[in-house]
C-alpha cells in the first residue's frame, strides 16, 4: 500500500512539472513579446533529464530493491518536500508572468526584490535542491537521493554561471540583489532592498 501511495505521489509531482513547463512556455512568449531573449544554455536538457530521472529511479529503486517505508524518515522528508514546494510556488507567485524555467535576458524589465527575493537571490534553487533530496528519501530511495544530488550540484553550478552572467550585467540588479546571499539568508541582518518593480530574473526548475 505504501508503494502505491508513493508512486501516486511521484506521478503527481511529474504532472506538476509538466504544468510548470507549460506555464514557463507561456511566460517565455510574453517576455519575448516585450523584447527579452532566451539565453543559450547547453546544460538545460540535462537538467530536464535529471528531474525525470529522479522520479523514475525513485520508483524503480523502491520497487526493485524493496526499500522500506520508515515512518519517521517519511514524515520528516515529507515535511521538507511540502515546505520546499510551498517556497517554490511562493517564488512563482512573486515573479508572476516573469517566472520561467530557462534563462531569459529580461534585465530591462525590472528586478523583483519582494517575497523570498527580499533575503536571497535564488530561492527557487533552494526549493528544488531540497525537493530532489527529500522526494526519494520519503521511501528510503537513498541511492537515487545521493546520485541525484551529486548530479544536481554539478548542473546547478553551470546554470548559475550562465544566469548570473546575464543578471549581473545589469547595474540595477547588481545594486538591488548583489549584496544578498545566493541561497541562505543572513541571520540577524536586515537587507534593505528597493521596492519591487516588474522582473528581470528567471528562476528554474526552478
Amino acid at each position: 500500500m505504501s508503494l502505491v501511495l508513493y508512486l501516486l505521489l511521484l506521478a503527481a509531482v511529474g504532472l506538476g512539472r509538466l504544468f510548470e513547463m507549460a506555464l514557463s512556455r507561456r511566460h517565455q512568449r510574453q517576455l519575448a513579446a516585450r523584447g527579452a531573449q532566451k539565453i543559450a544554455e547547453p546544460h538545460f536538457p540535462w537538467m530536464v533529464a535529471l528531474h525525470i530521472s529522479v522520479l523514475v529511479f525513485s520508483a524503480l529503486e523502491v520497487w526493485l530493491l524493496r526499500r522500506p517505508l520508515i515512518p519517521a524518515l517519511a514524515i520528516t522528508m515529507g515535511m521538507f518536500f511540502a515546505l520546499s514546494e510551498a517556497l517554490r510556488w511562493w517564488v512563482i507567485a512573486t515573479m508572476a508572468e516573469h517566472w520561467n524555467i530557462q534563462v531569459m535576458d529580461s534585465a530591462r524589465l525590472g528586478v523583483v526584490t519582494n517575497g523570498p527575493f527580499r533575503w536571497i537571490r535564488h530561492p527557487n534553487y533552494v526549493a528544488v535542491f531540497v525537493q530532489l533530496i527529500a522526494l526519494p528519501l520519503i521511501h528510503t530511495a537513498w541511492l537515487t537521493a545521493i546520485s541525484g544530488t551529486a548530479a544536481h550540484v554539478w548542473l546547478l553550478r553551470r546554470r548559475i554561471e550562465v544566469e548570473e552572467a546575464v543578471l549581473f550585467a545589469d547595474p540595477v540588479y547588481r545594486q538591488a540583489m548583489g549584496p544578498k546571499p545566493r541561497f541562505l539568508p543572513r541571520l540577524f541582518q536586515s537587507v534593505n532592498a528597493p521596492p519591487a518593480q516588474t522582473t528581470k530574473m528567471k528562476e528554474l526548475e526552478r
